[in-house]
């Protein structure tokens, strides 16, 4: 078997790599160890925001929002695509002059984003607790999506245009000549043939670089999440609240989906739910929002955040390994920023280097040297 390209990965990253290179005629198989959407994409809460502490992100971010606006249309499947809106809750002074500078920077971008006084808040959402509440910021074109659907409208766009998805299908070695790439073994097709890779592999990318004797700067970590049962419709946008260290949304479909991260957790593949989190989660979510008091937990889960050093993503090609190209190191923000990370990646296979967009710092070269480092700040 051959193929021009090899994708790594059938999450939403993966998935929208092969379908963009497809449409520009190249023979992809992609290869994904476990079922399609198994990892984080499956796992996350669907949220699509363009509010960002780093103009890299919010730049890539507003493309994927153009994208993902369009997606029905151009990829041909409904994902219940919501633009409901961010907002983002400031409870200290700090938070405050932050949320400020960073509006003004992502005003500057072009992004349709604006602050509100928590009188406004409370007028806006009136389900919303604002006790306590200094700030807030509100991107209404921020929104939504079901992360499933949208994963698999990539699988089958793809296969419409002619590339090959093969899932359960382990890749266990890559081999090399010298430099350069041939091919990759899997453990059900033996050798499959091809000059270029796409590492898009999520919590294992670092194994996969490995694989061609080289290392990548990113680490997993277990992020936990619940969905209730069914309520009428109260909230349009996803709130975030970095103070109280959580997110939520409500579904089309009605219920609550919420998360929060865990400061002391370690690196390491952890999908165990623990009751602790269902026990703090509570607390918060009943403080800010008062009406769930009574609601009704139906199941909790975890996923992996694959932190890169400065929670930005990896796109780059690596040095001395001809050709392997990583797209890894999204740090629990992959599925917002799939849209846009397919086309770059696609244009990157073609051209050489991505044409809609200069991604230059997201390149490996960041991390060298003893660089200073900025942090993407608005993680949660």
């Amino acid at each position: 078997m051959k193929a021009d390209v090899v994708v790594i990965g059938g999450g939403i990253i993966g998935t929208s790599i092969a379908y963009h290179l497809s449409k520009f005629g190249v023979d992809v198989a992609l290869f994904e160890r476990s079922y399609i959407s198994s990892g984080s994409t499956g796992r996350c809460a669907g949220g699509i925001r363009q509010q960002w502490s780093s103009p890299m992100n919010v730049r890539l971010a507003m493309e994927s929002v153009r994208m993902f606006e369009k997606f029905k249309e151009e990829v041909g499947y409904d994902i219940e695509y919501y633009s409901g809106g961010y907002l983002l809750l400031a409870y200290t002074d700090e938070e405050v002059d932050r949320f400020k500078k960073q509006v003004k920077m992502q005003r500057e971008q072009g992004l349709d984003v604006y602050l509100l006084s928590p009188s406004e808040v409370k007028k806006q959402f009136s389900s919303l607790n604002i006790d306590r509440l200094k700030l807030s910021a509100y991107c209404p074109t921020d929104g939504h999506a079901n992360p499933h659907l949208a994963n698999f409208a990539y699988v089958e766009a793809a296969k419409k245009e002619g590339a090959r998805i093969y899932d359960h299908t382990e890749v266990t070695g890559i081999v090399m000549n010298g430099d350069r790439i041939t091919g990759v073994i899997t453990d059900k097709m033996g050798k499959v043939e091809t000059k270029i890779v796409v590492n898009a592999a999520g919590a294992k990318s670092r194994d996969i670089a490995k694989m061609v004797g080289k290392d990548l700067p990113v680490e997993p970590y277990r992020h936990q999440i619940l969905v209730t049962e069914w309520l009428p419709h109260v909230l349009d946008p996803l709130i975030v609240d970095f103070y109280h260290n959580i997110y939520f949304r409500q579904t089309m479909h009605g219920s609550f989906i919420m998360g929060q991260s865990d400061p002391d957790e370690k690196p390491g593949v952890n999908l165990n739910a623990r009751w602790q989190f269902l026990h703090e989660i509570s607390h918060k979510i009943t403080f800010l929002m008062p009406m769930m008091e009574n609601v009704s937990v139906v199941r909790q889960w975890a996923g992996i955040y694959v932190m890169s050093p400065d929670a930005q993503p990896i796109i780059d090609e690596l040095e001395g390994v001809s050709r392997m190209i990583c797209a890894t190191g999204y740090s629990g923000h992959g599925f917002m920023l799939a849209p846009i990370t397919g086309k770059l990646v696609a244009e990157w296979v073609i051209y050489g280097n991505p044409r809609s967009m200069d991604i230059s710092n997201l390149s490996l070269k960041r991390f060298e040297g003893g660089k200073r480092i900025e942090m993407e700040r608005n993680v949660v």
